[in-house]
């Protein structure tokens, strides 16, 4: 499991490098600029914080609703109080199960990538 979850990790960092040099920083100056034009520094982080921030939650949520379903699937087939034999064959399942969801995860990635670099295109604070 150790090795799925760097390999998530080792994908968001990528995106998220990319995004903070092709946008992040232009849009922080931007929200700096549209606080200085008597709106309000919250209402310009609401704006397009919270769009970014859901973005990214809809694919974490998806990830997470995947190995949740392997969890219960496992406990599901190992019933109340299993041996540990029985326990030790099932998480070998459930690692199986959870590498597939990191795997389809992992190619959703370059769709979410794109979704938050057409919303970064197309909203700009000034």
């Amino acid at each position: 499991m150790e090795e799925q979850r760097k390999r998530v990790e080792d994908h968001m960092t990528k995106i998220v490098e990319e995004i903070d040099k092709t946008y992040l920083r232009r849009m922080q100056r931007d929200m700096h600029r549209c606080a200085a034009q008597c709106y309000s520094l919250f209402f310009c982080l609401l704006l397009f914080g919270y769009n970014i921030y859901n973005i990214y939650n809809i694919f974490q949520n998806r990830l997470q609703r995947c190995i949740m379903e392997c969890n219960d699937n496992v406990k599901d087939k190992m019933g109340p109080n299993p041996t540990q034999i029985t326990v030790d064959r099932y998480s070998e399942e459930f690692e199986k199960c959870a590498t597939k969801c990191v795997d389809s995860y992992c190619e959703l990635l370059p769709t979410m990538e794109k979704t938050m670099k057409i919303f970064f295109t197309k909203n700009a604070f000034v």
